[in-house]
């Protein structure tokens, strides 16, 4: 008998234990992260492999669209779309600067006042809905230099990203300084690795090849899901009981 009394205790503990809640991280951003049709493989959005990394309890909702901007993705109604689905407790990641910051895509560029103005409207809004909104900086683009050293892309748009990060008390993630520091590991060739980069003939989808250093193929993608990851680990502890830890 007094072997089975700790156990029927151990049961009693189990079946009145809180049941862990259910939330939902949406990813609001642009083609760096964005779910790929079949005719752009193998480039990679980030946010695919990510969500391969939380047990049932949390689910991704990747709102992310090739070619938007803080500006189309609330003229289209992409935010909105969060805005109807998330409910309290919920997160949203906010990754943008690819396309704000060039001028010669009209419909997208903005100027950075309008760009910190749109992102403190996505954290207003985020907070109204008491979600929690996780800022970021875009991700590095592949540039080297002569001497193998990489360089700044993003480099007024990330400091406009840190800057309302901490203007807001924000979580923050600086995906482009962490970006960098992978590409600058891998060097100037192997970096070539990480990206859409095909010769001719290489893939159906690609016949005269691609030269791109702007979006992931599937490794790359997959590291740069692991590097936002790593980040999550130590900057958003909530998060980590939701980290799936079941071997496959």
């Amino acid at each position: 008998m007094k072997k089975i009394i700790p156990f029927f205790v151990f049961l009693l503990l189990v079946s009145f234990a809180p049941d862990q809640k259910k939330i939902k991280i949406f990813l609001a951003g642009d083609s760096t992260l964005s779910i790929k049709a079949e005719k752009n493989f193998p480039e990679t959005g980030w946010g695919m492999p990510f969500i391969h990394f939380w047990n049932e309890n949390l689910m991704v909702v990747n709102k992310a669209k090739n070619g938007r901007s803080t500006k189309t993705f609330l003229s289209e109604g992409l935010w909105k779309q969060i805005m109807d689905e998330a409910t309290a407790g919920d997160y949203v990641f906010i990754q943008f600067g690819h396309n704000d910051e060039v001028k010669s895509k009209v419909n997208s560029y903005t100027t950075t006042e309008e760009f910190t103005i749109n992102l403190k409207k996505y954290i207003g809004d985020a907070r109204d809905k008491k979600m929690i909104p996780v800022l970021m900086t875009p991700v590095a683009r592949r540039k080297f230099d002569a001497t193998g050293k990489i360089e700044q892309t993003h480099q007024e748009y990330s400091a406009l990203v840190r800057k309302v990060a901490e203007e807001e008390k924000l979580l923050f993630i600086d995906l482009d300084a962490e970006s960098m520091q992978l590409y600058q590991q891998f060097g100037v060739e192997n970096s070539k690795l990480l990206f859409c980069q095909l010769k001719p003939g290489e893939h159906p989808n690609y016949p005269d090849g691609k030269e791109d250093n702007t979006h992931f193929n599937e490794l790359g993608a997959r590291l740069i899901a692991q590097l936002v990851l790593k980040e999550i680990r130590t900057t958003i502890p909530d998060l980590l009981s939701y980290i799936n830890t079941k071997k496959p």
